[in-house]
């Protein structure tokens, strides 16, 4: 049968895709929902036909599934930013854990034996709202003109606005109500990304979970606002209670671009910097920084990935994608030396500043591309006469996975141990069948779930090196080193 656009259809969903889509059949035809969930029975209208499959819009639940919850925030479907919310806690995680399992299997191509076997229960959260210590907001205007702020709807640059994300501290509401408020007190306007024209383009706020220390930064099409100590006047009066304002910062970003930070940023009250701790250690925190953005379940990730290492006090460590050095500094604690590898020049100088303002003298940062810094370590010392030493490899490498440069001087240096934190189960999967190819095998695996409401997922895996493989064999490098 050929489906066409805008056809109306019941279906039945039977499955949810890696995006948290909903996925049925009619007659073998494959269809992909939005919003639906497995176990809704669905009428959907096609929006776009293929030939074997089509992606549909939910028009209407005719029977929701047993797991099915009612949102408690009212935008989650046009903004998109919670794909699952509708989803119940305890089904989002298993969604996550067989979206870990599936990705190992089909992608990695382990044996799903194997996965069954070294794999760990996901760590779930207890309060699956709140939780986010850091949020931005794009600002505009809505259709009468009126100053708005909140999120892109998916897939667009159309704000919703929205000043009370349940995922963020609830301090933010009042921090974005102030703002606004002195925005429209000096006829201060959105950015216009159409023209290039207006003065603030985004607010960034990040909160100190264990410390209540707060940063307001306002990102703006220019290097100035008119009449900033009022500002920082409403700011004070808008944040009370638990939380301490420290740092309002003014970021400059006159590019036509979509990263939201440009590169000049100047402190309009207060220091440059906010402070919170992960486990006993103290981590200085710039607009710029790296931080994970939950901070209870990174203490549980972070007590993973130390396990995982097992460290006695003896082995030397590489921390790659290292950021401000959170886990460089956390195993540091527990091993005799670990180097800490991060592309971003502020993110290395927050790093040495954390290390020396907690007293930790056995780390050193290199700033740099890991997959750049490490092969030209490891050739050094091979061109030296000498066997790079190094016992444990951690890398924690943005969504895209790790170089396949990097992936093969890691297995060159034949570490004991690599502890891979991953927040990407695709780009984990890939990466992980290069280096199992090489000499390593998978030891154990655990998702942890940094992210509820969402379809992210963060895991952490270790890979120990075989026994058997003593000495590299040269491998020519994969040209298509993809998934």
């Amino acid at each position: 049968m050929n489906y066409q656009k805008n056809q109306t259809i019941t279906v039945k969903i039977e499955d949810m895709g890696a995006e948290g889509e909903g996925i049925g059949k009619v007659e073998g035809y494959t269809l992909f929902v939005k919003d639906a969930l497995i176990g809704d029975l669905v009428e959907v209208k096609i929006v776009k036909p293929k030939k074997s499959y089509a992606f549909a819009k939910l028009e209407r639940i005719i029977e929701p599934s047993k797991d099915r919850i009612e949102p408690p925030c009212l935008y989650h479907r046009q903004c998109g930013g919670c794909q699952i919310q509708a989803l119940s806690y305890a089904t989002q995680l298993k969604f996550k854990e067989e979206k870990v399992r599936n990705h190992l299997i089909r992608i990695g191509r382990f044996e799903d034996t194997l996965i069954n076997q070294v794999m760990e229960p996901i760590i779930g959260m207890s309060e699956g709202f709140r939780y986010r210590n850091k949020a931005q907001f794009p600002v505009g205007v809505d259709k009468d003109g009126n100053l708005i702020t909140g999120f892109y709807a998916g897939r667009t640059h159309s704000i919703i606005s929205n000043t009370d994300c349940m995922l963020g501290a609830s301090i933010n509401k009042n921090i974005l109500e102030a703002v606004l408020t002195y925005m429209k007190k000096y006829n201060i306007t959105a950015y216009d990304e159409k023209n290039s024209s207006g003065v603030v383009r985004h607010i960034l706020i990040r909160e100190g979970f264990h410390t209540g220390e707060v940063m307001v930064c306002l990102v703006v099409n220019g290097d100035r606002l008119p009449e900033s100590s009022d500002l920082i006047t409403h700011l004070q009066q808008a944040i009370k209670g638990k939380w301490n304002l420290k740092s309002v910062l003014l970021n400059c970003n006159t590019e036509d671009t979509n990263v939201i930070l440009g590169k000049k940023t100047e402190v309009l009250w207060g220091q440059s910097y906010i402070t919170d701790y992960i486990k006993d250690i103290s981590f200085q925190i710039s607009a710029q920084s790296f931080y994970q953005v939950n901070s209870m379940q990174t203490e549980k990730l972070y007590t993973i990935a130390i396990d995982y290492a097992g460290l006695t006090g003896k082995e030397i460590v590489w921390d790659l994608y290292c950021g401000i050095g959170t886990i460089t500094l956390c195993m540091a604690k527990q091993a005799a030396h670990v180097f800490g590898v991060e592309i971003v020049p502020k993110a290395i100088e927050d790093a040495k500043r954390n290390a020396q303002n907690n007293k930790i003298t056995n780390t050193t940062f290199y700033e740099g591309k890991a997959e750049e810094v490490l092969p030209d370590f490891y050739e050094k010392e091979r061109a030296a006469g000498r066997d790079p030493e190094v016992d444990v490899i951690v890398v924690d490498p943005p969504r895209k996975g790790c170089d396949v440069t990097l992936l093969d001087t890691i297995s060159k240096m034949q570490p004991k141990r690599v502890v891979y934190v991953s927040c990407d189960s695709a780009t984990l999967a890939r990466d992980l069948r290069y280096l199992c190819d090489r000499g390593y095998e998978i030891k154990k695996v655990r998702p942890v779930d940094q992210f509820a409401q969402t379809v992210h997922v963060e895991t952490v895996c270790l890979l120990s090196k075989l026994h058997e493989a003593k000495h590299h064999v040269n491998v020519t490098l994969d040209k298509e080193y993809k998934y």
